[in-house]
């Protein structure tokens, strides 16, 4: 089968789309004819060797996927061969086939689209879990998205609009701000052109923000957090801005705010019974069509490296997927 392929850590442009052995399911585990895969903002940083996770060289990139089941190990009850299924694995999915647990993998609801569900899990996974067990956002309240067209971003755009907030979207363009619009945001700021942290005040009347979520961190952290309300949550998503920021601690004191972390894949494997929850309200809520994930950019999985690209430069909207 093909693969594409991490030998070294480098650039997106060094991974080499090549032939590799067919993957052999062991106990407990999936083979599965990837059919699509999401492309994630881990994968700029673990190609890199920056992240969290360090997987051992040489690997296949690519954390969730969506596609059939090929085969099935010992021990396997829920699933057998030609089933349709997302995984959410954290490497591996930028190949033909891969492997995944059980545990790793969830249904595919009928009429539901590969290259749509394939991008499903870790945007929404994250996003999802960031407002309602991080944030406990309460319907009413007032959210703040930084880099609100990104894959996550208009993501906690669209839930934070269904679980009934006011949201403040906030991107570096207008065609990005007017596609968070689209996905429920009521008001928008352009922090290229815009100073946020007036424009929060003016939006607010002064009181500021609940809940801050902010993927991006670097220079727009001091100022979001300068923007938040008395009891507020200021959700530490990630630090796709480049740098990550340094914040003085009598911030949160004066303001009576918290400073929360989210780190999805930690969640999942610390609280897997509530993340199968979670998993179960999102599949639900896009198979009766209250979530429509936006796909900015579709490529085969031979360009994986250039999928990767855009994210680096933050040129995505949405989603970016691979497929077969």
């Amino acid at each position: 089968m093909k693969a594409l392929l991490c030998t070294v850590h480098g650039e997106p442009e060094l991974l080499e789309w090549t032939d590799v052995p067919d993957p052999v399911p062991g106990p407990g585990q999936l083979m599965i004819d990837v059919a699509a895969a999401g492309v994630n903002f881990p994968e700029t940083l673990i190609i890199r060797n920056l992240y969290q996770f360090k997987p051992p060289l040489p690997f296949v990139p690519g954390g969730e996927a969506a596609g059939t089941v090929a085969a099935v190990g010992e021990g396997v009850t829920r699933f057998r061969p030609g089933d349709r299924v997302i995984a959410m694995t954290g490497t591996g999915a930028f190949a033909e086939r891969m492997l995944a647990s059980e545990a790793q993998v969830v249904p595919l609801p009928e009429g539901l689209a590969p290259d749509i569900a394939a991008g499903f899990t870790m945007t929404y996974g994250t996003s999802h879990h960031a407002l309602k067990q991080r944030a406990r956002l309460q319907p009413g309240e007032t959210l703040l998205v930084l880099g609100a067209a990104g894959g996550v971003g208009l993501a906690a755009v669209e839930l934070g609009a269904l679980m009934g907030a006011k949201v403040i979207a906030a991107a570096s363009t207008d065609e990005k701000l007017a596609l968070a619009r689209q996905y429920g945001a009521s008001e928008t700021i352009n922090y290229a052109t815009e100073d946020l942290k007036e424009r929060v005040k003016a939006l607010t009347g002064g009181r500021g923000v609940d809940v801050v979520y902010d993927p991006v961190g670097d220079r727009f952290a001091e100022p979001a957090f300068r923007s938040i309300a008395w009891n507020g949550r200021y959700l530490v998503v990630g630090f796709a801005g480049g740098e990550i920021p340094k914040l003085a601690l009598n911030l949160p004191l004066i303001k009576g705010a918290s400073l929360v972390g989210v780190f999805w894949g930690a969640f999942t494997a610390h609280e897997p019974k509530v993340h199968a929850e979670n998993m179960r309200e999102l599949v639900q809520w896009l198979a009766e069509g209250r979530l429509k994930p936006h796909v900015g950019a579709q490529l085969p999985l031979s360009e994986g490296g250039k999928a990767i690209r855009l994210l680096m430069d933050r040129k995505a909207m949405g989603k970016v997927i691979l497929t077969r």
